[in-house]
């Protein structure tokens, strides 16, 4: 069982120790984060966030079994008006926590605050082609692929195609 708490400036060094690599960094954060991530950057990042009528929401996943923070995950673009939002920042980070469902029970969780309690519409997401595991837990979720975006993203002397993906309320509601 996860819990969904706020990301605050104790849980920095968590995130932190979890990318070892230009490219896992990358994979996570895309272009807003540099390697090595620091606390300035989250300093950052979280600086707007998780206020009354904020645009952007970014939580620390907390497995009650285990007893730690084992993933993050955040809403962004947060669009009252037009009732949507984008689900950015999603990891496991702790790796004996992967492989037990903690992924698409964080979704879930972010999902009831994004229907269920911000009242929207339609929920996106943009995830790596090569994530392929990431795309299954979605689709377990209730997400549907909307289309590629070949080459959208230079990491190196790489391009990485991005896969779009959303869930609309009624879809949410009837799974």
């Amino acid at each position: 069982m996860i819990e969904l708490k706020y990301f605050q400036q104790s849980d920095f060094n968590q995130l932190i120790s979890w990318f070892n690599t230009p490219d896992f960094l990358f994979q996570w954060g895309g272009p807003n984060f540099n390697f090595p991530l620091t606390e300035q950057q989250l300093e950052d990042y979280l600086r707007d966030a998780n206020k009354e009528h904020s645009n952007v929401l970014i939580y620390s996943v907390f497995d009650k079994e285990l007893e730690r923070v084992v993933g993050h995950i955040s809403l962004k673009n947060i669009d009252r008006k037009n009732r949507s939002a984008r689900v950015a920042k999603v990891i496991v980070g702790d790796e004996n926590a992967r492989g037990k469902g903690i992924g698409q029970n964080m979704l879930t969780e972010i999902l009831k605050v994004a229907f269920n309690e911000l009242k929207l519409h339609r929920v996106s997401l943009g995830v790596f082609d090569f994530n392929t595991s990431a795309i299954a837990c979605y689709e377990k979720v209730g997400f549907t692929k909307e289309g590629l975006q070949r080459d959208n993203f230079k990491n190196g002397d790489e391009y990485w195609s991005l896969v779009e993906m959303s869930i609309l309320e009624d879809e949410w509601n009837g799974r």
